[in-house]
């Protein structure tokens, strides 16, 4: 008779078909974002957002959809922006990308269930090359957003002060390159 450890039995237990994962992924980050919006640091009055509200916001950021239902600039401290700006980020990128991302720079291996999934969240034929795939989207994006960010600070730098330019620059590069619309 084989014998299986706690973990491994623990494991068999919850095998979750890869659409399942990225499901759970995806709720898992709109949960904590809505959490974090929820903090009353998150807003320049220092009232949490409703549950709602916060639900809506952190929901539009992972999915890029753009759309608020307040507004980010008047209604956000530095804080709750930083929250959406990660938020939009790793909803662009997506699930399987930002998680494998983190893998990358823990250096953890990345396992045949890891690239299984990201095969099912990018939607290619094949496993191999999958994390060569996720490190040149990754790469091309922060060039492409830095690009972005760097034009958009020389502009407005014009018109605010060097620190507000660079961090508005950031922002908006970030939420345009991922076609989140928030401003």
């Amino acid at each position: 008779m084989l014998h299986t450890s706690k973990k491994q039995r623990r494991f068999n237990l919850i095998k979750l078909h890869p659409a399942h994962i990225l499901l759970f992924g995806f709720s898992g980050l709109i949960f904590i974002g809505t959490c974090l919006l929820m903090i009353p640091a998150a807003t320049k009055d220092r009232h949490h957002l409703s549950l709602i509200d916060a639900l809506f916001e952190a929901t539009s950021a992972v999915c890029v959809t753009g759309l608020a239902v307040v507004d980010t600039g008047t209604t956000f401290t530095l804080f709750g922006q930083i929250v959406l700006l990660i938020l939009i980020q790793l909803g662009g990128w997506g699930f399987m990308t930002s998680s494998i991302l983190m893998f990358i720079i823990l250096g953890k291996k990345i396992g045949l269930k890891q690239r299984l999934l990201l095969q099912e969240s990018l939607n290619t034929f094949t496993v191999q090359g999958v994390i060569k795939l996720v490190q040149r989207i990754i790469i091309i994006t922060l060039i492409v957003e830095t690009i972005g960010a760097a034009a958009l600070a020389i502009r407005w730098s014009q018109e605010m002060s060097w620190g507000k330019s660079v961090y508005y620059g950031i922002f908006h590069s970030i939420s345009a390159f991922n076609n989140a619309g928030f401003g």
